[in-house]
């Protein structure tokens, strides 16, 4: 059997991949883990975004923990980045979140927290698996008294929400944004946030009918929130993934704002304030050229790691800096935080537009101007598994990808790598010819086409 857990936790089509049996196990090898540290009884909380599948394997991962002896408190729909922050405010053992994050709704995954409010570390993870792998036939299932107990908490978004008006700190009064929340686990508490900081909001993606997360709308799909944006004369627009760990905008013009563009923005107020720590900023392989250029040109630091937004956190905490993220959205502000938080992410960005708003009548395009990217070109091929780890395998792919690279004569860098929440492989080459990069990524997509069967 591969292994379970990806980059975010584990992930798959709910009920094939991801299935009830699995989600009853991945609580009782957790359960136990945890029991093994010191022998108390684990206390465990458990939170969801909005998707159809979600109530299934709540249903089903706390049984596990119970079976173990793991008492279970179940926050409902909230985001990942809140259920980090519970798991520390009420002293909680770990805390786990069922969702799949940007993916589409027939996708689910399980991700957890320790009693700190960080991601498990690897060699937990590879306990947990151990576990697994023997259908959990080392773990004692309890009985009579020591069964764990299951408790609904209804103060787990007030909780969450007051911190985050805390952190941010900010009045957002003369603003007026419209939130694109993509019918995930962000709308209960951006409706609840947004308006007590004083910006006049509209919100759209707040369904909750257990099949629109994702769809069409939400950080993956700007489109829609862009036009909107334009047409209702809104001062910019803020879109959230489905278990908001993730924030993108838009300016009032309809262009987009990705991650690298709000990391340059806040890290240098940070640094104009004397809190950026280390005076660098943690990104990843995926940045563009143009941000590295600009940091580099007001004399931040940067920091690059593997795409993946543990890695920027094992990095920050590692060297002790304050901001790190990624291109798509994930950005963590470790004074705050210990996971990406979209939506403390979009008070920060806000609260710099705010200011900036009033001090001298700055428009987000303005701020947006931040500097020129450098065009990028992505592919994305679908592959399994077996499909992937082929790709990895193949020496002649890896020797035409390198030539690709130096066929760019240093105008330019190829990017290709296996996606660790999506069965994807994918093909990045970024530089300052568009005709040249769109040739060189078409010819890559081509050739791995070619060489793996079934990739397309």
């Amino acid at each position: 059997m591969g292994k379970l857990f990806g980059t975010d936790g584990v992930r798959g089509v709910a009920g094939k991949d991801l299935t009830c049996e699995l989600a009853l196990q991945i609580g009782r090898a957790t359960a136990a883990e945890l029991t093994s540290l010191d022998g108390h009884r684990p206390r465990i909380l458990i939170g969801k975004d909005t998707r159809v599948s979600g109530d299934m394997l709540e249903c089903t991962l706390a049984a596990g923990l119970c079976s173990v002896g793991a008492d279970v408190d179940l926050l409902g729909v909230i985001p990942t980045p809140g259920v980090a922050y519970l798991v520390r405010k009420y002293g909680a053992d770990a805390g786990i979140v069922i969702s799949a994050s940007h993916n589409p709704m027939e996708f689910n995954g399980i991700k957890i927290f320790k009693g700190d409010g960080y991601k498990l570390p690897d060699e937990v993870e590879n306990r947990i698996e151990a576990h697994i792998f023997k259908n959990c036939e080392d773990i004692k299932i309890c009985d009579g008294a020591e069964i764990g107990r299951v408790h609904r908490l209804d103060t787990a978004v007030d909780d969450y929400v007051d911190a985050l008006e805390q952190h941010i700190d900010a009045d957002l009064s003369g603003l007026n944004v419209l939130f694109d929340c993509a019918n995930g686990a962000s709308a209960k508490v951006a409706q609840k946030l947004f308006p007590r900081l004083g910006c006049q909001c509209s919100f759209i993606g707040t369904l909750d009918d257990g099949v629109s997360v994702n769809d069409g709308c939400g950080s993956t799909h700007l489109d829609r929130l862009e036009k909107k944006v334009v047409e209702g004369g809104f001062d910019c627009g803020i879109a959230f993934d489905g278990d908001a760990d993730r924030c993108l905008a838009c300016d009032e013009k309809g262009a987009e704002i990705d991650g690298d563009k709000i990391i340059a923005l806040v890290a240098k107020d940070m640094k104009d304030r004397g809190r950026l720590d280390g005076n660098t900023a943690v990104v990843t392989v995926m940045s563009n050229l143009g941000f590295m250029k600009y940091m580099q040109s007001i004399g931040i630091d940067t920091a690059r790691t593997a795409v993946g937004d543990r890695y920027v956190l094992e990095e920050m905490r590692a060297r002790g800096y304050a901001i790190g993220g990624e291109q798509s959205g994930h950005v963590i502000f470790l004074h705050h935080s210990t996971t990406g938080d979209g939506e403390l992410t979009a008070g920060k960005l806000l609260k710099l537009l705010a200011r900036k708003h009033r001090e001298e009548g700055t428009k987000m395009s303005e701020l947006n101007a931040v500097y020129t990217k450098f065009p990028q070109v992505l592919i994305n091929l679908t592959a399994d598994k077996e499909q992937k780890q082929a790709y990895k395998e193949d020496e002649y792919i890896a020797g035409f990808i390198e030539s690709q690279q130096q066929n760019l004569m240093g105008m330019g860098r190829v990017l290709v790598r296996v996606s660790g929440t999506e069965p994807k492989i994918r093909v990045m080459v970024e530089g300052e010819d568009m005709e040249a990069i769109q040739s060189s990524a078409e010819r890559i997509a081509d050739m791995i086409r070619q060489r793996i069967p079934g990739v397309c």
